[in-house]
C-alpha cells in the first residue's frame, strides 16, 4: 500500500499534481494536518476499503503543526506503511509570476510576495532535503507535468528515481538558470537555411531526421548518453533528485529540439525517468522563423 505526500513551494503546482495522481487511481486529499496522517491511515487501509494508493497535499498552511510531519510519517514507516514524500519546486521569479497572475496572496506573506517565499524557503529546508523525488517545476507546462508523474508513480518499480530534465532553448533568448549541465548544438547542420524545413521544428519528422541524419549529431547523442550514464549514479551518490540538462541552438527551434527529442528516448530506453521541455521553440515558431 502506496502512501504518497505531496509538499513543497507554495505555488509550485502541488494542485496540479494532485489532479495527475487522481488520474493514475490515487485518493488524493488536499492540506491534511501531519498530525491526523496516523488515524487517517488506518481508515483508509483497514479491512475492505478498497483504497491502496493515497496522495496527501501538505503544506505550511498547517502551521507548527507541519513541523511533525517527518516524526509521523516514521511511524507510519513503523507500522507497516510504504510512505515517500514529493517535493515541488520552482524559481522565486516562477513563484512570483504565478502569484501575480492568480492575484493570491502568499500564505506566509505580510508586506510582499518574496518575503512569503524566503520565509517558506527556509521553514521548507530540511523537508526538501528528506523528501524521496524532487521536482522543479519552473519551466514545465502542466501536460509535461503529467507525464513525469506518471513516468516516477506508474512505472515506479522499473524506472530510476532521479529525475533528469531535458530543456532545449534558445541561446538568444538566454540560458535557463536552473541548469546543472549546458550543452551547445550550434555545429550541427542547421535546418534554418532549408526552406521547406525553416517553418517546422524539431519535433517534425523532416527536421528531426535532417538534424539526426548527421554524422556528427549520432556521435554526440552516444558522447553524450554515456556522459551521462557515468554522471547520474554520481549525482545520485551525491543526494541529487534531479539534474536539468539544457540543450541550446541558435533560435531553439530546430537542432536543440532535435537533439533533445532523441536524448529522451535513449535515456528511457536506459530505463532513466526523463521529462522534457522546450522552452523557446514557440517564440521563433510564431515569427515564422
Amino acid at each position: 500500500m502506496k502512501f504518497l505526500v505531496v509538499t513543497g513551494m507554495s505555488g509550485a503546482g502541488k494542485t496540479t499534481v494532485l489532479k495527475c495522481l487522481e488520474d493514475i487511481d490515487y485518493f488524493c486529499v488536499d492540506n491534511l494536518p501531519p498530525a491526523m496522517l496516523v488515524k487517517f491511515a488506518e481508515l483508509c487501509f483497514e479491512r475492505g476499503a478498497d483504497i491502496d494508493k493515497v496522495a496527501l497535499g501538505i503544506d505550511i498552511r498547517g502551521g507548527k503543526l507541519f513541523t511533525d510531519l517527518f516524526t509521523v510519517l516514521e511511524q507510519l514507516k513503523e507500522n507497516g506503511y510504504n510512505c515517500e514524500v514529493l517535493y515541488l519546486d520552482a524559481s522565486d521569479e516562477a513563484l512570483v509570476k504565478r502569484y501575480k497572475e492568480t492575484r493570491r496572496k502568499h500564505p506566509l506573506s505580510k508586506a510582499s510576495i518574496d518575503e512569503g517565499i524566503m520565509k517558506e524557503r527556509d521553514m521548507l529546508k530540511e523537508v526538501k532535503e528528506k523528501s524521496d523525488y524532487i521536482i522543479d517545476t519552473t519551466h514545465v507546462l502542466s501536460r509535461d507535468l503529467k507525464e513525469q508523474i506518471n513516468a516516477i508513480f506508474v512505472d515506479n518499480k522499473e524506472f530510476d528515481n532521479l529525475i533528469v530534465s531535458v530543456r532545449s532553448f534558445g541561446f538568444k533568448y538566454g540560458i535557463p538558470l536552473d541548469s546543472d549541465l549546458v550543452f551547445d548544438v550550434r555545429f550541427l547542420p542547421n535546418p534554418y537555411y532549408i526552406s521547406e524545413l525553416k517553418p517546422l521544428t524539431g519535433m517534425d519528422k523532416a527536421v528531426y531526421d535532417y538534424v539526426m541524419g548527421a554524422e556528427e549529431s549520432k556521435e554526440f547523442l552516444d558522447r553524450l548518453t554515456d556522459m551521462l550514464e557515468f554522471l547520474i549514479p554520481h549525482y545520485k551518490k551525491e543526494g541529487k533528485h534531479q539534474i536539468v540538462i539544457s540543450i541550446g541552438c541558435t533560435g531553439g527551434k530546430h537542432r536543440s529540439v532535435a537533439i533533445a527529442e532523441a536524448l529522451r528516448s535513449r535515456l528511457i530506453l536506459n530505463k532513466r525517468s526523463v521529462v522534457i521541455s522546450h522552452n523557446d521553440v514557440e517564440k521563433d515558431a510564431k515569427r515564422g522563423k
